[in-house]
């Protein structure tokens, strides 16, 4: 895993170096997101070490409609190199970039059972104030967790499950 993030993280951060002196990291992020998308379904990867298959087929196959030359070129370039396998990193990687960028903190919450509206604003509002950034949210379900939620905000995990209290709690007394 870390290997093909080494390797990725060139291409990602050109790619974003691009779609930012050009004004069109929201363009590139959905045109990365599909190519990925497509590359990692399982049908797809094993096309994409056919010898057979074309540069111009392989980028055709994992461009959008209507995509922009930038974007076709890029693609074109990681078909050159034999690098298309790397899209879902390069994408999350891009992403990364263009979400610290942009200040922006990715959460995901995951919760024993469907949140109210309300809730997920008030809970959107107390991590705003938290990271004094912008919060975009991501919600799960997990009936595993028995009540509260498991917040994973990138390097911050805040586990206010009971399922996760349990645990600590289990810890503490077999120590």
């Amino acid at each position: 895993m870390s290997q093909t993030l080494t390797l990725a993280r060139p291409y990602a951060r050109a790619a974003y170096q691009v779609a930012r002196e050009t004004g069109s990291t929201g363009y590139w992020s959905q045109a990365l997101a599909f190519a990925a998308r497509v590359a990692a379904d399982p049908k797809v990867d094993g096309l994409l070490g056919d010898p057979r298959l074309t540069r111009a087929d392989a980028v055709a196959l994992l461009s959008p409609e209507q995509t922009t030359g930038a974007v076709r070129g890029f693609l074109g370039l990681l078909a050159q190199n034999g690098r298309m396998k790397l899209l879902p990193e390069i994408a999350g990687l891009f992403e990364q970039f263009r979400a610290e960028a942009e200040q922006i903190v990715r959460a995901k919450i995951t919760s024993a059972a469907p949140m109210s509206d309300a809730e997920l604003e008030n809970l959107t509002a107390a991590l705003k104030r938290r990271f004094g950034r912008e919060v975009e949210v991501e919600t799960g379900v997990d009936a595993s967790l028995i009540g509260g939620a498991v917040i994973d905000a990138g390097d911050v995990v805040i586990d206010g499950s009971v399922k996760g209290k349990l645990a600590r709690l289990e810890a503490a007394l077999t120590q």
